[in-house]
């Protein structure tokens, strides 16, 4: 048990530490906006950003939206409208609330300013479609269960949305945009962040083709056609601020293991493959340390893909951890979890899974084979009923995942 409660205490004490509140208030103190000032947050940690914005600047704000998830909305925020919406997969809400932005910026002139609070999130929170909203839920649901990274998603979904690759930012202008970006793609690639709505994209249309061709993409000509019409590649209203990653988020789990007497070993920020080999990753180096009688804690940062091979129910940090609990079975003193910083890992309510050496042999006097619920993508009931799914809530931040591998024998 005392594994499990460190693992509890390292989990808070990341959280906590990559708030994005205090980054927020850095970024607005001081500064003077001419003109109308107006809010627009969107993004999992969208509310969190637009109260630190609104403690900081108050009555300065004449009107605020913030477009988040569903069950991410806490309180109500004075003169800031709050809708919540669909992901990983946009619905009529996410259109909804896309809709209250753009009404929002409507009519703003070139003395005015857009203060625009992005989080990871966004691609699916904040969306006004090309084509049929059907058929964009059909294409992100496709992307989702293929196994393409967060990257050549976005560089598809870009170009089927009026809001994202810079074009949002177009429809600001000719007032100015002051952009603050919590950052939860490797590498902070900010064009990518939430499909880049204020960035100037990067990405080509020959890139967007070719991942349609490379994930057999079902689409419609008139999906296809927007995939070879070019993005804005120059914006000149807008301004950015980037702030958290996963690296801060990595710095404070090591700090937290340290704290509790481990030797923090960061293993990578830059996680990217598929969960379930993550998982066995991570048990192959507690095979290789396991015994040498020292406190050890393994950390990789970044974040995995699940390539959907059955209908069950689960998410990458989940499947990450229970492909771990094959590997370090009948280790004692070995623990790893996985969590999605932002509270929620996929379609469910757990923020990941945490497994040790204990949990193979409990799933499989439950008459459960790990090898199977893997194939069926359904970690969330597997770890059930071995008490390894880890709740936290919507946490306010978005900045990728940790996985931890703790080592006390």
């Amino acid at each position: 048990m005392s594994l499990r409660s460190d693992a509890q205490t390292i989990i808070s004490a990341s959280i906590r530490a990559v708030q994005p509140d205090a980054a927020v208030r850095r970024a607005l103190q001081g500064r003077e906006f001419p003109g109308q000032v107006v809010l627009a947050a969107v993004g999992k940690a969208a509310w969190q950003m637009a109260k630190a914005a609104q403690d900081c600047l108050g009555d300065r704000i004449g009107a605020g939206v913030v477009v988040t998830k569903y069950g991410h909305v806490p309180a109500p925020i004075p003169g800031i409208t709050c809708y919540e919406a669909g992901h990983p997969v946009p619905d009529e809400n996410s259109f909804r609330g896309a809709q209250a932005v753009l009404d929002l910026i409507g009519r703003l002139t070139a003395e005015d300013t857009v203060i625009f609070l992005l989080s990871g999130g966004g691609s699916a929170l904040f969306e006004k479609p090309l084509i049929p909203g059907e058929e964009l839920q059909d294409i992100t649901s496709q992307l989702l269960a293929s196994g393409a990274d967060i990257v050549e998603i976005n560089t598809i979904r870009k170009r089927l949305s009026a809001v994202k690759g810079g074009r949002f930012a177009q429809m600001c202008a000719p007032a100015r945009v002051f952009a603050i970006v919590l950052s939860d793609i490797l590498g902070d690639p900010l064009d990518m962040i939430a499909s880049g709505p204020a960035c100037a994209d990067r990405s080509t249309c020959e890139q967007a083709l070719a991942i349609a061709e490379k994930y057999g993409l079902r689409l419609s000509g008139e999906a296809r056609a927007l995939l070879a019409q070019e993005t804005p590649k120059t914006l000149d209203n807008v301004e950015t601020r980037i702030t958290g990653s996963v690296r801060e988020l990595c710095a404070a789990a090591a700090s937290a293991a340290r704290a509790l007497g481990y030797e923090p070993v960061l293993l990578t920020d830059q996680l990217c493959c598929q969960a379930r080999e993550a998982g066995a990753f991570l048990a192959s180096v507690a095979r290789t340390h396991h015994g040498q009688g020292r406190k050890l804690a393994f950390l990789a940062g970044g974040e995995t893909v699940v390539k959907l091979t059955g209908a069950g129910k689960g998410g990458r940090n989940q499947e990450l951890a229970l492909s771990a609990a094959g590997g370090i079975d009948g280790l004692d003193g070995v623990l790893v979890f996985s969590l999605g910083s932002d509270g929620t890992d996929g379609p469910t309510d757990a923020a990941g899974g945490m497994v040790d050496g204990r949990t193979a042999a409990l799933l499989r006097d439950r008459g459960l084979s790990i090898r199977q619920v893997l194939e069926d993508n359904d970690a969330y009931h597997a770890l059930e009923r071995a008490d390894g799914l880890i709740f936290t809530g919507p946490t306010g931040t978005n900045v990728n995942d940790v996985s931890v591998l703790l080592i006390d024998q």
